[in-house]
């Protein structure tokens, strides 16, 4: 690249690029203003008179007041308030000719973005000074209707010394230095030209995104240059629509972040809702929604179900998992953001609790259930037609739809013959006007056609090798080995015939028998000797062949919790100081190690009331494992 090529002529094309997609630009020196102030004062005055022409003078006064001064709180605590403004409007009292009155000014046309009568103002600044506690000048800012809405800091092309990883410090900086222009922020963007990435002012470096499709289209992502990043996202309706229906703020009681969608959610969310509205007045099939496993997926159900409210006439929304911790899990992330979707979530406790939730409502909710509440009873539960139900892991067999006659022998050798009724067709049964969406995190396997036949063809795919590419997951690597366990014949054919049950049968009593069968299987892979044979080859293994091999984490995945533990203490017991600054902690009778934050190991798994004590001091709470795993 020509050394000609500098980062003012880089500011420059981009600001050719935004003037062709109908932004007006205005150069930051010249224009006159109040340098201590980061609103572009006159259009924000401008503007909300323009998009509120039937309110009260007193009332926009209000609204101007509640935008220029924020109560003394933390910038992310600023920013959730100015983003709810800005999504939703601001509710405003004021009083006209001795009366207090009430309403609500809107600061963004979002109906209109793009279209003819598009009431917004887009401004493209560079160059523009702006004073706190010291003079800075970010390179690019937008401003919708005279609010700096994205900021854009852009290194040269040509220069190998800086890239965009300087740019992201150079943002955290200005966060630091003028803070206030960041409470008006929905968007920050890093750029070299070469890597375009976005973020949140919440957003560590390496969640910062690229967007790489203009319409969605992933065939072109492999082609796409510096144009499609702020195409994608910049685009008028497309800003306003990001904007509106995908930043939000997630606020787990610790921790609060800014969550921004990435392409993928984007356009997968909006292709599931087109399909919505196609199956609420045809078949009832939405379709199969698959986001590899760490794409973001319960995001992009939280998205869809957000997005539905607008969509369709006041949908109730149910959402399907088949495990409890998936449930809540799933239903901890939607009360995270119970803020953004206006509403609040509420779990299911039994069958009968969630045919109170559904009988009687017309409209509205967002009701979380696991598939065994459908099965205790055969009895409708609701007959309406704006019920869209949310299938979580919609890939695995609990879904079918078939009825099957299977036999078996009682004691005496009789032969008894069983109905069973696939779950999806329990629940078509319980909501027999409903729609249905599936969700899953693999592919649908080609002999698996019951799983299309309960929700309709996919939607959108976004598989590993994609979610690798961009960034949004870990690459894995698995490699399939053989060990010697040391195990005679006897076992060996025991454990064949407990799987050969397993694939070949799968109605409930035979399932029963599985469960109490595989009790003698876990005597066998949780025996000491097995552990022992496991753990040395794992170590062998690691050490010897793979450990300067790859970089990231090496993962063991153990038959049960039980079995994890003993693989655990087992790779302490030989290795003592990978567990870092451990300590000794006291759990009753018993005293336990647990290994340090600097440890080299440690057990990722869900944990259970019945837990002994020592399991929980090493598993440690929901945090700890973010920690582990991020």
């Amino acid at each position: 690249m020509s050394a000609d090529y500098n980062e003012e002529a880089y500011e420059n094309a981009l600001i050719e690029l935004f003037q062709n997609m109908g932004w007006e630009h205005v150069y930051g020196p010249d224009v006159e203003r109040d340098w201590h102030s980061p609103l572009y004062d006159s259009v924000l005055e401008d503007s909300i008179r323009r998009l509120n022409p039937k309110a009260a003078p007193a009332a926009i006064d209000e609204a101007l007041l509640k935008l220029r001064h924020f109560e003394n709180a933390e910038l992310k605590k600023k920013n959730a308030v100015f983003m709810e403004y800005l999504q939703n409007g601001i509710e405003v009292s004021y009083h006209q000719n001795g009366e207090t009155k009430s309403d609500i000014i809107y600061i963004a046309d979002f109906e209109n973005a793009g279209k003819p009568d598009d009431k917004n103002s887009y401004i493209v600044a560079n160059q523009w000074t702006f004073i706190e506690n010291s003079n800075k000048r970010p390179d690019i800012l937008l401003f919708l209707n005279g609010l700096p809405v994205c900021i854009f800091e852009l290194k040269s092309p040509s220069r190998e010394q800086t890239d965009a990883s300087e740019a992201y410090t150079q943002i955290r900086n200005y966060m630091h230095e003028i803070p206030s222009m960041f409470i008006y922020n929905c968007i920050c963007v890093m750029s070299d030209q070469l890597t375009s990435k976005a973020g949140t002012i919440t957003s560590d470096e390496d969640r910062f995104m690229e967007w790489k499709t203009k319409d969605g289209n992933m065939e072109s992502k492999a082609f796409a240059d510096f144009t499609t990043f702020f195409e994608g996202i910049f685009q008028k309706e497309r800003l306003l629509d990001i904007i509106k229906n995908f930043i939000c703020f997630n606020n787990d009681g610790i921790n609060s972040y800014k969550i921004l969608a990435g392409y993928h959610q984007y356009f997968a969310v909006r292709k599931a809702v087109e399909r919505t509205k196609l199956a609420v007045s045809g078949d009832g099939k939405i379709g199969v929604f698959w986001h590899t496993q760490g794409s973001g997926k319960s995001l992009s159900m939280f998205f869809y179900a957000h997005l539905l409210q607008q969509a369709i006439d006041s949908p109730t929304i149910v959402v399907i998992t088949d495990r409890n911790d998936l449930d809540n899990q799933l239903y901890g992330q939607f009360c995270n953001c119970k803020d953004f979707l206006r509403q609040e979530p509420v779990q299911a406790e039994s069958r009968e609790h969630l045919k109170q939730l559904l009988e009687g409502r017309k409209a509205n909710g967002i009701i979380f259930t696991t598939m065994q509440k459908f099965e205790e009873s055969d009895e409708p539960l609701s007959d309406r037609k704006n019920i869209i139900v949310m299938a979580d892991e919609a890939h695995r067999g609990q879904y079918g739809l078939t009825e099957k006659i299977k036999t078996s022998r009682d004691e005496q050798g009789n032969l008894i013959a069983h109905r069973t009724i696939g779950t999806a067709r329990i629940i078509r049964d319980s909501l027999p006007n409903a729609s249905y969406i599936g969700f899953t995190g693999t592919p649908i396997s080609r002999e698996d056609r019951s799983t299309i036949e309960v929700f309709g063809d996919y939607i959108d795919v976004y598989d590993m090798t994609q979610a690798v590419e961009d960034g949004a997951t870990r690459p894995v690597y698995y490699e399939s080995r053989v060990i010697k366990l040391k195990l005679d014949d006897k076992v060996l054919a025991q454990i064949d015939a407990e799987y050969s049950a397993l694939a070949n049968n799968a109605d409930e009593e035979v399932i029963e028998k599985s469960k109490h069968e595989l009790g003698k299987m876990e005597e066998i892979l949780g025996h000491e000797k097995t552990i022992n044979s496991l753990v040395d080859d794992i170590l062998n293994h690691y050490e010897n062949e793979r450990q300067y091999l790859y970089t990231g984490k090496a993962m063991i995945v153990a038959y049960n919790r039980s079995i994890a533990m003993k693989i655990f203490n087992r790779i302490l017991e030989l290795r003592p100081g990978w567990a870092g600054t451990s300590k000794v902690v006291s759990t009753g009778s018993t005293t336990v190690t647990v290994p340090g934050d600097d440890a080299r190991i440690a057990v990722v798994m869900t944990e259970s009331n019945k837990d002994p004590e020592e399991w929980r001091a090493i598993i440690g709470n929901k945090h700890r494992k973010q920690e582990i795993c991020g």
